[in-house]
Formats: C-alpha cells, structure tokens, sequence
C-alpha cells in the first residue's frame, strides 16, 4: 500500500485548556488522600499548601536571584572549562617534549 492510497484520518478537535480559576478550583475540591496532590503537598512547600485553601507561589525575587546566579555560574564554568582545556593541551606538549629530552639523555649516556 503506498503513501497516496492512505486515507487521512481527521483528528478530533482538542478542547480548550483549563483556566487558572478551574485548575485552582480542581486543586481546592481535590480530598487531602489524593494521590496527585500529596506528592507535592510532601515533596514542596511550593505549589498546594496541607490545607488546600490557597496554592502558594515561591518568592519571585529569590527565584531570580537564584536563576542569574545559575547563568552566572554557568557563563563562568564555561570560561574555566576552556581555559582547562588549553592548559590540558598545554600539559599534553609539555609532556610529550620531556618524553623527547629524556629519550634524547638515555641516548646520549649510552652512546657514552
């Protein structure tokens, strides 16, 4: 069977996706027992609180504080990592001439 003779298949239309207010709403009715729930309920602090009334978002100034120190962080271990990797080939050199002069002394005292 080739490709033309396939008949396309019409997917159904996806529905809307839920509204803020539904999604709280869902979170507020859901019973403490649910299994969906107490996992972040006892994993964070951060997204449902034990009582269910409010949904509590983390500190959005920390939360950027901690995401320019990431960037931060990264641009610099990006730097080291090259800077690393010169002193690396570097080191490899090095080490290949002192294999040459050691070769070029142990020839030298048993030409002796």
């Amino acid at each position: 069977m080739t490709s033309k003779n396939k008949k396309r298949v019409i997917l159904p239309t996806r529905p809307e996706p839920p509204t803020v207010e539904q999604i709280l709403e869902d979170v507020r009715s859901a019973c403490l027992s649910d299994p969906v729930f107490t996992s972040f309920v006892e994993g964070s602090e951060e997204f449902v609180s034990p009582l269910r009334g409010e949904v509590s978002m983390p500190d959005v100034d920390s939360q950027y504080q901690q995401s320019r120190e990431y960037v931060d962080l990264n641009r610099r271990l990006q730097k080291e990592r090259g800077e690393l990797s010169t002193q690396c080939e570097q080191l490899k050199k090095a080490g290949k001439q002192l294999d040459l002069s050691i070769s070029e002394i142990k020839d030298t005292n048993f030409q002796n």
